[in-house]
């Protein structure tokens, strides 16, 4: 997806934002969402809105109107990314995540007038989410929560890797891991996992015995697809 000439604003207003033919795909870490969201587009020449898409759109933002976007794109030593506190990485995290949906309302808004289908990664909450968009609009994809700690490094993406390298250079790297881990749990725990759960949107897990084409099978009566 090619960049929008846009301005974004901190302030929106919910109600003013409807999507009719954009399909969203939130939920845990290692349940798939990429994966589908890249096969979904490909089948059916949509626009792909990958994981963290609106990064492109970093330098655009205001760092008093988004401290937590602007966080990493105005880091001095990624070190301290990487040393922080269980509890102060859930609290980036939740505030990003705010700011990541109003962003991404911002961009969705302007790409939407098309004959394309738009696949979403999204970081838009699910109460968010029942706001702007028909429930067969939405896919829930979860992995375990102690899949989603344990096996966070496997993943060959560059973002993860750069981050395991700065943990194994830390003096301490076994420590640094252990926090580092101790952070994931937080932001993958059961109460989380619960709410996507319970969110009364289509709920797919994660099933190590099924294939892709399996799993976009069922992603694709899930959207009403097919």
């Amino acid at each position: 997806m090619e960049r929008l000439n846009i301005k974004i604003s901190k302030n929106i207003n919910i109600i003013d934002y409807k999507f009719d033919n954009v399909y969203f795909i939130n939920g845990t870490a290692y349940a798939g969402k990429s994966t589908m969201v890249k096969m979904l587009a490909e089948k059916y020449n949509g626009i792909l809105c990958e994981e963290n898409y609106h990064n492109e759109y970093l330098d655009l933002l205001d760092k008093n109107d988004f401290p937590g976007l602007t966080y990493t794109r105005d880091l001095k030593e990624w070190r301290d990314f990487v040393v922080r506190t269980p509890d102060e990485y859930e609290k980036w995290i939740d505030i990003t995540s705010l700011e990541c949906a109003i962003l991404e309302l911002q961009i969705l808004n302007e790409i939407k007038n098309t004959d394309k289908k738009i696949f979403v990664d999204t970081n838009i909450p699910v109460e968010m989410l029942e706001k702007i968009v028909d429930k067969d609009h939405v896919l829930i994809m979860l992995a375990d929560p102690e899949i989603s700690v344990t096996r966070f490094f496997e993943r060959p993406d560059r973002e993860k890797q750069f981050l395991y390298r700065l943990l194994l250079n830390e003096e301490n790297a076994e420590k640094a891991l252990d926090n580092f881990r101790n952070c994931l749990k937080r932001i993958n725990n059961k109460e989380r996992y619960n709410k996507f759960l319970n969110s009364g949107f289509n709920v797919l897990l994660r099933d190590e015995e099924r294939t892709l084409d399996e799993t976009l099978e069922l992603v694709e009566k899930m959207f009403k697809l097919k």
